[in-house]
């Protein structure tokens, strides 16, 4: 269904026909961390994320699996081997 509460005209999981029914009666807008991603979207009630409607509880416990600008820091290349292992691989 379409949302009336404060992403008017967009499609909406939790809207029906009584009305919002995520917690709180409608969505949460973005947090801080969430500046800088692709997936806002600006309404005139706000800026919300367009995946998640609580985003906060995105980051409480890490980053935001769904966030654009956060990137990964590349692996270690200096992890230690184990000397065995590698002896058997030259083997090949």
């Amino acid at each position: 269904m379409l949302c009336t509460t404060v992403k008017e005209g967009v499609e909406c999981a939790f809207m029906e026909k009584k009305g919002c029914q995520f917690n709180g009666g409608s969505c949460h807008p973005i947090v801080e961390q969430c500046e800088g991603c692709q997936r806002i979207k600006e309404f005139p009630t706000g800026k919300y994320c367009a995946v998640f409607p609580d985003p906060a509880a995105k980051w409480r416990f890490s980053k935001c699996n769904m966030a654009t600008h956060v990137k990964e820091a590349p692996k270690k290349a200096d992890a230690k081997i184990n000397p065995l292992k590698a002896s058997k691989r030259g083997k090949h």
